[in-house]
């Protein structure tokens, strides 16, 4: 950053002081200077812009230097910024020089500072606050990007559905609330019959539109609680959890077969009409848990029975 870009902020309760910081500074060629001459002042300038360096008098009235430092470390911890603060002071030794640095002081200068030494301790702070400043962006975006990762890892890229992972988890959940809760929980595994046929007659792309589709069709049969998922190709899962097994009703499976079957898909080569099967098992809370991989498979099972009976489509 160039002198000329950086934003310092003069503090001082005495104008002379402050007109002869300033004046120094601009003739070693740094022009975004503003002046406060209050500590209560800075703060307002600097939530209107940021201040790359802040120099402040030690001893002001109201709110002194190492107040005003500890407000500005402050807000630099809840807007993730960092902001160079020098302190000038006529108190000398190394005591004053300690209690600074432990108030969160970047530097500290004695009254009247020398103006070259006063621009070379201006630009080692501008140093210190933009390399900091770099860190944390980094920090941010290295967030951002474990974030991001996390939610791939979690969710369906063609469909925006939650994927196998994200369904395991929450079917672990699920079980162990149902189980400590005496509730129920119900796995059901849908699958698009002719998915693979239509693939191989229109291209992939044809079908991927069917599995968009199919995923905004489940996710508006189903309550919004209810969890929707793409398992692999053409099989998605749905968890319904149950605070009471009594609630569990079949016709809430049935509503997603008719909802399948009743209505054609709307694709880029015309309206394509596909039938589904269904695999469900429920868990009563009142039984010995089981684990979600053991849910599963019995869910998978009654799906490869419904599969392989041309007269059944939906297999509890």
């Amino acid at each position: 950053m160039s002198s000329k870009d950086l934003s310092i902020i003069i503090v001082d309760d005495l104008q002379f002081s402050r007109i002869v910081v300033k004046t120094a500074l601009k003739k070693a060629g740094y022009n975004g200077v503003r002046m406060a001459d209050s500590a209560t002042e800075a703060l307002t300038m600097i939530k209107q812009k940021p201040a790359d360096v802040v120099l402040a008098d030690w001893m002001m009235p109201e709110m002194d230097g190492l107040e005003l430092t500890q407000l500005i470390r402050q807000r630099d911890e809840e807007n993730g910024t960092y902001t160079a603060i020098i302190l000038f002071t006529a108190h000398d030794g190394v005591d004053y020089l300690v209690k600074a640095f432990d108030h969160g002081v970047d530097d500290y200068l004695c009254k009247p500072p020398n103006p070259q030494e006063l621009a070379a301790r201006v630009n080692a702070a501008a140093r210190v606050a933009a390399l900091q400043n770099d860190l944390l962006e980094t920090s941010r975006q290295l967030s951002l990007t474990i974030k991001n990762l996390e939610k791939m890892a979690l969710v369906d890229e063609l469909t925006g559905a939650g994927n196998q992972p994200f369904l395991m988890k929450n079917l672990k959940a699920h079980l162990l609330e149902a189980s400590t809760r005496r509730g129920g929980v119900c796995l059901a595994l849908v699958e698009l019959r002719e998915l693979d046929n239509i693939a191989a007659t229109h291209g992939d792309f044809i079908a991927d539109e069917i599995l968009v589709s199919q995923h905004r069709r489940l996710r508006r049969a189903v309550r919004p609680t209810d969890v929707v998922a793409r398992l692999h190709n053409n099989i998605f899962g749905i968890i319904m959890h149950h605070t009471k097994t009594k609630d569990y009703k079949p016709a809430a499976i049935e509503r997603i077969l008719t909802m399948i079957n009743n209505r054609a898909y709307k694709t880029s080569v015309g309206n394509l009409t596909i039938s589904g099967c269904i695999g469900v098992y429920y868990y009563r809370g009142d039984e010995a848990i089981i684990s979600a991989d053991v849910m599963m498979k019995a869910a998978g099972d009654k799906l490869e029975q419904a599969r392989g009976d041309a007269t059944l489509s939906i297999a509890f």
